[in-house]
């Protein structure tokens, strides 16, 4: 219990004694004063009534007001619930809007990946076409170089075997024996 309900309840039960011990000056008949009129009245009774009445008028206000606060408070807790709900919606929908486009920034990836990808491969098969095809030229050039230097070869043992040696045959060895380029 608060505070102010106890100090409430224990003047409420102070007054109450207070009148249990005093009843007989509360119910003594005295000449009362309305201002236009005079009336015979316990004045104790009266002061006693006007006490209640006043705590209950106090006790009718705390009631209301109270009620207006738990009204406005369950009011206020619908509108929070709403807002929050709303939030919620909106982040969720946030949180769609976000997969989705991850979801397309992954498609247009794969999509460049595929796309790189087969060209890659196309330059690969290109690259591979052109150095087979230099590759077989060089074995030709090599086998044609081969073929020339068989030729020297047979021309220079067939004039050996004639018995002549002519100048060119001492230039021919020399070819020979210069590098390869």
């Amino acid at each position: 219990m608060r505070i102010r309900t106890i100090v409430l309840v224990l003047a409420i039960v102070l007054v109450a004694a207070f009148v249990a011990l005093n009843v007989d000056e509360f119910t003594r008949v005295s000449v009362l004063s309305l201002g236009f009129t005079t009336i015979q009245v316990s004045l104790g009774l009266v002061m006693l009534v006007l006490l209640v009445v006043v705590t209950l008028i106090f006790l009718g206000n705390t009631l209301y007001m109270q009620s207006t606060n738990l009204l406005e408070t369950r009011r206020y807790a619908r509108e929070l619930n709403t807002q929050r709900e709303l939030a919620d919606k909106a982040e969720a929908s946030r949180f769609t809007e976000l997969r989705s486009f991850l979801e397309v920034q992954v498609l247009a990836a794969q999509q460049r990946e595929t796309v790189m990808s087969t060209a890659l491969g196309e330059r690969f098969a290109v690259q591979q076409k052109a150095l087979l095809a230099r590759m077989e030229q060089s074995d030709n050039s090599l086998a044609a170089y081969m073929g020339h230097m068989e030729d020297r070869l047979e021309r220079r043992a067939s004039n050996a075997s004639n018995g002549g040696g002519s100048p060119k045959l001492g230039r021919e060895r020399d070819n020979l024996n210069a590098p390869v380029v």
